[in-house]
């Protein structure tokens, strides 16, 4: 299946609709309006103009959308809250409580089927762009914000996500004309759009990945640079409570530098920052993520080459037709059967703590993600076992 020319993964074409063409025609548009330039001309004003509703814009992304309503991570009066709202709302992202809403998804379910927007699981196109064309993902889910939808201001700005961008756009022509909308909106409004969705797209491919997350986000210092701090995703997916997403002092996060300027003014308060043990990775992981890093690495490892050895090594032993009615036996677990066996090929738990430390950030729940990966793993070759003597 195609979206848009997106190709999808067999993985997720069950899932996958296909594009809302009238939205992704106006998105379009918007882009083909930048090349007006050509006719409206340029000048230094314009310039400006964009340059600054980008950063205002941005920050208002970084601190509205995501920090404040996806994740709450600071605190200000319900005036404030409606007017970055706004702002954000500006930027022609959809509502504030559909963003969020998303946004909150993405985190439970990060980078795995019910992510809104993996680029692991469906592609980079589609985790960049495609995924908001899609009529399933039209709707708010107000279960996911009732935090939020309880304030009758901000459900109406959802309601009418665009209304915001279309007051900025006439602004803009009314400060300076054409070229103002072409150069100061539209420019800055693409720039804005893919910036955006490039947290959601590179940031999850290109860069570093210093703490163990369950899913494939990284830090990448180019995208913090463009998003004012945002693009310290893995950072951001390690402690997501956090107003401060560049943890180290050489991390620039101007985003945070700005809310913690309006903080000490009074307009905002409460600014969560990430606790030492967090920054330094000496906390331990959540059941949920060590179970989610297990299977990924239990799933990492050649399950049918090892199957196949194993079932080759047990064919030639003696005993070979107790072991296989043990083998398929339903009240048999996998861990059990291993235990009564020892063959070369089936890695132990040394070998799996020693292929877990090669291939994730320290943590101090490597040993539970060792123990953890082994058992999948053996269920796993345990499941090849049983298909392949089955036959």
């Amino acid at each position: 299946m195609k979206i848009a020319g997106l190709a999808i993964t067999n993985a997720s074409r069950e899932q996958v609709d296909d594009v809302a063409y009238p939205s992704s025609g106006i998105f379009l548009l918007v882009h083909l309006a930048c090349f007006a330039v050509f006719w409206t001309g340029i000048n230094v004003t314009v310039v400006a103009l964009g340059v600054g509703l980008y950063l205002l814009r941005m920050f208002a992304i970084g601190a509205g959308y995501h920090r404040y309503f996806s994740h709450r991570t600071y605190r200000m009066n319900r005036v404030s809250q409606f007017c970055i709202a706004f702002l954000a709302q500006s930027s022609a992202q959809r509502g504030i409580l559909w963003w969020a809403a998303n946004h909150r998804r993405h985190h439970k379910y990060s980078d795995t089927e019910n992510d809104v927007h993996s680029p692991v699981v469906r592609g980079f196109l589609y985790a960049h762009l495609g995924w908001i064309f899609v009529p399933r993902n039209n709707d708010t889910d107000y279960d996911a914000v009732r935090d939020l939808a309880r304030f009758w201001e901000l459900r109406l700005l959802d309601r009418h996500p665009y209304v915001p961008a279309i007051l900025l756009g006439v602004a803009t022509w009314a400060v300076a004309g054409w070229p103002g909308v072409v150069v100061g909106f539209c420019w800055s409004t693409v720039a804005l759009w893919h910036a955006t969705f490039s947290i959601n797209s590179l940031a999850h491919m290109v860069g570093k990945r210093r703490y163990v997350t369950g899913d494939q986000s990284r830090n990448n210092w180019v995208l913090a640079l463009l998003t004012m701090g945002e693009g310290w995703h893995n950072n951001h997916h390690a402690y997501q409570a956090s107003a401060r997403q560049g943890f180290r002092w050489w991390e620039y996060d101007v985003t945070y530098y700005v809310l913690w300027a309006l903080a000490r003014v009074g307009l905002v308060w409460d600014l969560q920052v990430p606790p030492s043990a967090v920054i330094r990775g000496e906390q331990r992981l959540g059941t949920l993520v060590i179970d989610k890093v297990a299977c990924q690495l239990a799933e990492s490892f050649p399950v049918k080459s090892i199957a196949s050895q194993a079932l080759e090594s047990l064919t030639h032993t003696a005993g070979w037709t107790e072991l296989k009615a043990r083998l398929l036996s339903a009240s048999v677990q996998a861990e059990t059967f291993w235990n009564e066996i020892d063959l070369p090929q089936v890695p132990t738990l040394d070998e799996v703590r020693r292929y877990a430390r090669s291939r994730l950030a320290q943590t101090p729940s490597l040993e539970d993600i060792a123990v953890s990966t082994r058992r999948r793993l053996l269920e796993l070759v345990h499941s090849r076992l049983i298909e392949a003597t089955a036959l």
